[in-house]
This record gives C-alpha cells, sequence and structure tokens, in this order.
C-alpha cells in the first residue's frame, strides 16, 4: 500500500491509501479512519459504501461519521465506488462505469476484467483491512444510495462477516428502477434472473436477516421513485426482518441528510459491534 495523505482528525487518524487491487485489475483507492482508542487495542470496523459519482472522498469530508465514531470506538472504511484509470472502460452517462459499479462482480464486456467491485468490497479490501491495520473482525456496514444497496446486499449475502447493517436513502428494488435495471443489464447481462441475487428487496424476501436493519429516508428526497423503500419495507414485513424505517420530512438526498442522521447510524452500529452476542 502506499499512503496517499494522512491526518489528525478527532484525536484519531485520517488516512488514504492507494494499493494495486486483483479483484479490479488496477490500483484503487480507500480511506480509512482509525478512532484514539486504535493506538491501544484493536477496535471494531464500520464500513461506509458512498453512492453514484462519488469517491471514498465524499463520505470522508461530507458524512461527519469521524466525530461520532472517535467517541464510540469505531474505525471506518471508505471504498472507492468503482474502478478507475485510464484503460478502464467508462460510459458518458454518470449512473453507469466509473463512479457507478454498484458493488456487482459484472460479467459483460467492457466490464467484466475491472468491475468487481463486490469482490473487492467484500474480500480484497476487507482481508487488506484486517491484516493492515488494528481492527477486529467484527464488522459493520452502510452506505448511501447505490451505496445503501451495496451495504444491504453485502450483509445479507454475508451475515457472518457483517454484524449490523444500515443504510441512508439506499436503492433497494434496483431490479424494477430505472437506478438498477440499466446497471444491472450492462454489468450481468440480460437474463434478469441474474439480478435478483443484487436486489436488496428481493434477497431479504429470500434470505431473511437474522438481526435488525435501519433505514432513514429523505421525505423530499428527490429520487423518492428511483429507490422504491417501500418495496425494501414489505420485503421485511413479509421475511419478518426488525427493520426500523424512519422518514424524514423536508430532508432530500444530499449529504446534509447524512451528514443529519450520522451520529444515530454511529451509536446504532456501535450499540450492535461492542455487544456480547
Amino acid at each position: 500500500m502506499e499512503l496517499v495523505e494522512s491526518t489528525i482528525c478527532f484525536g484519531g487518524k485520517n488516512a488514504v491509501y492507494r494499493h494495486p487491487s486483483d479483484a479490479c485489475s488496477c490500483d484503487m483507492t480507500f480511506g480509512i479512519y482509525l478512532p484514539p482508542q486504535a493506538e491501544s487495542n484493536s477496535v471494531p470496523v464500520l464500513w461506509y459504501l458512498s453512492g453514484l459519482t462519488c469517491t471514498h472522498e465524499n463520505a470522508m469530508t461530507k458524512a461527519s461519521l469521524q466525530q461520532f465514531a472517535a467517541k464510540r470506538g469505531l474505525a471506518l472504511v471508505f471504498p472507492d465506488t468503482s474502478p478507475r484509470g485510464e484503460y478502464v472502460a467508462d460510459d458518458e452517462a454518470y449512473d453507469l462505469g466509473q463512479g457507478a459499479g454498484f458493488y456487482v462482480n459484472a460479467t459483460q464486456e467492457p466490464w467484466a476484467r475491472h468491475f468487481r467491485m463486490y469482490n473487492y468490497v467484500a474480500r480484497e479490501l476487507y482481508s487488506l483491512v484486517c491484516g493492515a491495520f488494528p481492527v477486529t473482525e467484527i464488522h459493520g456496514i452502510t452506505g448511501h444510495s447505490m451505496g445503501g444497496h451495496g451495504a444491504l446486499t453485502l450483509a445479507i449475502h454475508s451475515p457472518g462477516q457483517y454484524r449490523s447493517v444500515s443504510a441512508f436513502a439506499p436503492i433497494a428494488n434496483p431490479s424494477k428502477s430505472d437506478w438498477g435495471r440499466k446497471q444491472l443489464g450492462a454489468y450481468l447481462g440480460t437474463d434478469e434472473a441474474s439480478w435478483l441475487d443484487h436486489d436488496a428487496s428481493l434477497l431479504l424476501r429470500k434470505k431473511g436477516w437474522k438481526r435488525d436493519i435501519l433505514v432513514d429516508q429523505g421525505g423530499d428526497d428527490q429520487f423518492l421513485d428511483l429507490l422504491r423503500p417501500q418495496e425494501l419495507v414489505d420485503a421485511a414485513t413479509d421475511a419478518s426482518v426488525p427493520l426500523l424505517y424512519r422518514t424524514h420530512s423536508g430532508y432530500n438526498h444530499s449529504y446534509f441528510f447524512v451528514a443529519s442522521f450520522a451520529e444515530d447510524h454511529v451509536n446504532w452500529h456501535a450499540d450492535r459491534l461492542t455487544a456480547d452476542w
């Protein structure tokens, strides 16, 4: 790994690293926050997956998570949202290609070589973080929009790896949304059966979740019709999964919304990551 930058933040260490990725066949960049407690003990980890057009940096600078993670003794990991580089496939649209990896392993050209974000986040970067930093193997995961989709699907697929999951305004039913059908079709092909493992609402009905889930949604979110949160609520009800779904009047899809409820999510994860199970 190459250290790109580092600074002290709320008594802890905020750092950005670059490393060669086997999963994505290119260099990848991620951010990590180590709270003050990590100087003397290994700490649990909360992963934050960002949304469309974002990099690792957006949440690091806009989500206001570090101040609360410092109080509760949680490390934070901020992966990038896609592979990047001159030789990495891209698209002119903002919602496909670089900046829009959707946390899937692409099987279709020209995406298959690099766009393997599921393996990158859940396997490669997970192993790298656990091996290189003073963290435990107790992890939670959250995210915003496309990242909320990623957090929910990764957690449901790997309940032994993630002890807690939450989301801010997730793309909850991508197989039925224009934020999903386009991308899943491009990355995975036209057989919609291959999309089902990447739709949180469908996965929740199929696999369930043994713990509880927190989802916050802006009541004035300009993309509400694309997010389809009611499908997730209905799926949780059908699967008897305890879902705390909160709608907040006046809030939109921006990081002003995420930052407003960041403390709630950090504390919610900390309560579950530090409890005896």
